[in-house]
């Protein structure tokens, strides 16, 4: 069997589109079926099924994918292995981080690394939590930092570790000619009558809006933004309030006002690998420095 095509086919179960297959491979759609219709004819047994969009594995598929994991585990510990018998930390280590870690810590993580290891070469990657999992997940990436609010439900994943980094607060986010702009801190109750602006893309606007519901009311939305930007400009014209995480509106200060939100939501950062991976010296070193570079963090 070729091991490329096994690959393919674990991301597959991971993604449940070719379209989305393709894109993580860097191939074409049609280069995706192409082999996986190849596994099928060599195995004679069917892999996947149709559903809609997407493509679910049949019970074969799930098994094989199965045998696919724990071969690739075999293979990415004889690599630590080997790395721990050179005792060098050396190589090039794949690393994925959300856009505010990526701001505030991976360069100065980098940085330091490098510098304390010549040898070593980071390759940085900049993608939301649940996209930095699913690479670490198809062996894309060897560590991924991600966040426990935008994965709830998700983690703990199975053959996957986290350390914390620390605790990042979300923060209310006001017009400076908002009747609440100078207040040090702001419940969502006092937010009831505002309009929103959230990102359409991630769990923190879940989350927020969970939390509204249960201080009693919904809110209204008149921004579905797509990153930090659009919101950041919603809220300096006047035209909506936010609540975003702390990292990412700090290291982004636009026209706004800044508050605590009261009572707090916090998310957990958190660095991920995979089992057993940490043995590996370049991995050590890695999150041994990104703690170093977190401790503006709270713990």
């Amino acid at each position: 069997m070729d091991f490329v095509r096994l690959r393919t086919l674990r991301e597959l179960s991971l993604r449940t589109t070719m379209a989305a297959v393709a894109d993580a491979l860097h191939l074409s759609p049609s280069a995706v079926s192409q082999q996986i219709a190849q596994l099928e004819d060599e195995l004679q047994v069917e892999l996947v099924e149709r559903r809609g969009r997407g493509v679910l594995l049949t019970a074969a598929g799930k098994r094989l994918v199965a045998h696919v994991e724990r071969i690739t585990a075999v293979i990415e510990e004889a690599k630590t292995e080997m790395a721990q018998m050179r005792s060098v930390v050396a190589g090039e280590l794949r690393v994925a981080a959300f856009p505010s870690v990526a701001t505030v810590s991976i360069p100065k993580t980098i940085q330091l690394l490098e510098r304390q290891h010549p040898h070593l070469v980071v390759v940085f990657s900049e993608l939301e939590p649940i996209d930095g999992l699913a690479a670490l997940r198809s062996w894309q990436v060897d560590l991924a930092v991600i966040d426990d609010l935008t994965l709830r439900g998700v983690l703990p994943v199975a053959g996957i570790e986290t350390q914390k980094l620390g605790i990042d607060q979300l923060l209310v986010m006001l017009p400076k000619t908002h009747r609440l702009a100078r207040k040090k801190s702001v419940s969502l109750a006092d937010l009831k009558d505002e309009r929103w602006a959230l990102d359409a893309r991630g769990t923190y606007s879940d989350t927020i809006v969970e939390a509204c519901m249960k201080a009693g009311f919904r809110p209204m939305i008149n921004g579905n933004c797509n990153g930090f930007p659009a919101i950041a400009a919603m809220v300096a014209s006047g035209c909506s309030v936010s609540v975003m995480p702390g990292l990412r509106v700090l290291s982004n200060r636009g026209d706004f006002r800044v508050a605590k939100l009261d009572p707090p939501i916090v998310r957990t950062i958190q660095v991920a690998y995979h089992e057993g991976a940490q043995r590996s010296p370049a991995i050590s070193a890695f999150i041994d420095t990104i703690k170093a570079s977190s401790r503006h963090l709270a713990q």
